[in-house]
């Protein structure tokens, strides 16, 4: 492997640190991957709503590349293909928290959903006012199927485009989230690729090709895509690039629409143009009249040969959006070529309110010796002996990284347990920090949003915890929180599998009259088999539901962890 960079895990600080430099506009957050415009705000000030974006590094020239006037606000970045962490996400939203809004504009992948939607929900507890977008426009994916939905790719760039230059003109938030919704719905790519990327972190290709191979329809994460086929030319790709998403959008003689041709990542100038010239003749010869079309390096996936086509319909109001100018260092505008003076490339980043008291900056007592800091405890040193099971479990069906997770935030909750809040709802408060910042993906920003509402839960019913039914309760609002942020439903093989029969089991024990110790063993019972339930269903939501029936035979990872945890529980309390 050869890459024009020093250390793996500098690549993303670096690569930003340049993208700063080379826009004056520009800032980055401190401590935090995060560019913001160093004007936000002034932005505030005058009554203009943040648009905010973001998701893994490796897809360059999103999503620092159109933070600037007319387009983004700020964008949020994660490591190389991996969704940035909740506490970023807030970090930016917490820097733009001034303006009269904020909208976040996400790419439909699961951790981009959980961390970006996560963010969201607490900065509403916060008093901002944020509203979330999510687009998956890959017509490559079946509308509905077994699998987490449309994927979110290169179209996602004309939602910031048309968002940006509405929050630009003066609209309020509810005008801008109805722009970037109507550009979201409406938007439809798909991309072929000649060859397989190289992750960093990796060091090889994620998959290989022979000489006269193509994927069709890939997603922007190095992946293969749903169809393997032979090389055809650049007419015969337009064709059928252009008839997917065409066909999908339901296009027809008279229709007005935008066109972006991609760049997957190393396709030459003139391959791009020739799909591109291809790409009009068959939107012309269906009758479609073509009023903009962008060619270049978008939305790309390190360093991926191949392209996607993304079509849009437009009418006079999104066309001037669209059309609206801009000044970012990606969307086509001249290049300023003007350097950030030295020593200004950074802003504090704000301080995080559930981690130091909002007056002091001391953090607060901890839990005393009492049944709620026991639980926990116990629930942490459980999933750190089940770090490899866990592990061994997620490999099979996953990326492997379940056990590790877990275990990491584990550690961390017991390191930073005597910070927390002395109260049952306070203590998961803290619990729920510590996990959104210390695992990333999936895992942390679940647990968050579980603690998180839970803890919300306890504090209406006055904060201590001392009744059991106050537990069952808490516990179902997680298992809400979870189904509302993730989109995910009991019986699409996740976490809730095991979640919902633990929280309804111990409802209903308590209220037929059992003691808690009893009630807990129904529970945990209860989520034991809904655990080995799924070892029979395919996977809805998630990495798995790409692997169709390959998960049969395998629990759910994520719904033995809750088992694993909940038994700890149980031995403790009894």
């Amino acid at each position: 492997m050869k890459k024009l960079i020093n250390e793996v895990g500098d690549v993303v600080p670096e690569m930003l640190e340049g993208l700063v430099a080379a826009n004056p506009g520009l800032v980055l957050l401190d401590g935090q991957t995060v560019v913001v415009r160093r004007d936000h705000a002034d932005l505030a000030r005058d009554g203009v709503v943040a648009v905010l974006s973001g998701g893994g590094a490796g897809h360059e020239p999103a999503h620092g590349g159109y933070v600037g006037p007319g387009m983004l606000t700020g964008a949020v970045v994660g490591d190389v293909f991996t969704s940035p962490s909740t506490d970023a996400v807030l970090a930016a939203l917490r820097t733009v928290g001034d303006a009269p809004g904020a909208l976040l504009v996400v790419k439909n992948y699961t951790g981009d959903r959980l961390n970006f939607g996560l963010a969201a929900e607490i900065a509403r507890t916060e008093g901002l006012d944020v509203e979330m977008v999510v687009v998956g426009d890959d017509v490559a994916l079946a509308a509905e199927g077994d699998h987490a939905g449309r994927r979110g790719i290169a179209g996602t760039v004309l939602v910031h485009k048309a968002a940006g230059a509405a929050a630009a003109r003066g609209d309020d938030l509810a005008g801008v989230r109805d722009v970037a919704q109507r550009v979201a719905d409406g938007v439809r790519s798909m991309g072929v690729a000649l060859g397989a990327c190289t992750v960093p972190a990796v060091g090889r290709p994620g998959f290989e090709l022979g000489e006269d191979e193509v994927e069709w329809g890939l997603g922007i994460h190095g992946e293969a895509g749903v169809e393997r086929g032979a090389l055809v030319g650049a007419d015969a790709v337009a064709e059928r690039l252009v008839g997917a998403v065409a066909d999908d959008a339901g296009l027809s003689d008279g229709d007005r629409v935008v066109l972006l041709v991609n760049d997957l990542g190393t396709t030459p100038p003139s391959e791009l143009d020739v799909v591109a010239r291809g790409a009009v003749r068959v939107l012309r010869g269906r009758g479609v009249r073509v009023e903009r079309l962008w060619a270049g390096a978008f939305l790309t996936a390190l360093d991926m040969p191949g392209c996607s086509v993304s079509v849009l319909a437009v009418d006079d109001d999104l066309l001037e959006l669209l059309d609206a100018p801009s000044e970012t260092s990606a969307w086509p505008a001249a290049h300023r070529g003007r350097v950030t003076p030295e020593g200004e490339e950074r802003l504090a980043a704000p301080a995080d309110p559930d981690t130091v008291d909002r007056t002091s900056g001391t953090p607060p007592d901890g839990p005393p010796d009492g049944p709620v800091r026991r639980a926990l405890e116990a629930a942490c040193a459980a999933l750190r002996d089940a770090e490899p099971e866990l592990t061994r479990m997620d490999s099979e069906v996953g990326d492997g990284d379940l056990g590790t997770g877990l275990a990491r935030g584990a550690t961390a909750v017991q390191q930073e347990l005597d910070g927390y809040a002395g109260d049952a709802a306070g203590t998961l408060r803290g619990a729920s920090a510590t996990l959104r910042r210390a695992i990333g993906g999936t895992s942390g920003p679940l647990y968050a949003i579980l603690l998180l509402r839970a803890a919300a839960e306890l504090h209406e019913r006055g904060g201590a915890g001392d009744d059991p039914r106050s537990w069952a309760h808490a516990l179902r609002a997680g298992a809400d929180g979870i189904r509302e942020v993730g989109g995910a439903e009991v019986g699409d093989r996740t976490m809730l599998d095991a979640l919902v029969p633990l929280a309804d089991t111990l409802a209903a024990a308590l209220e037929e009259g059992a003691d808690a110790t009893e009630a807990l063993a129904r529970a945990v019972e209860a989520a034991r088999e809904g655990t080995a339930g799924t070892s029979d269903r395919v996977a809805r939501v998630g990495r798995s539901s790409y692997l169709g029936e390959r998960v049969r035979g395998t629990p759910d990872p994520g719904a033995h962890a809750v088992v694993v945890w909940a038994e700890a529980v149980q031995r403790t309390l009894a």
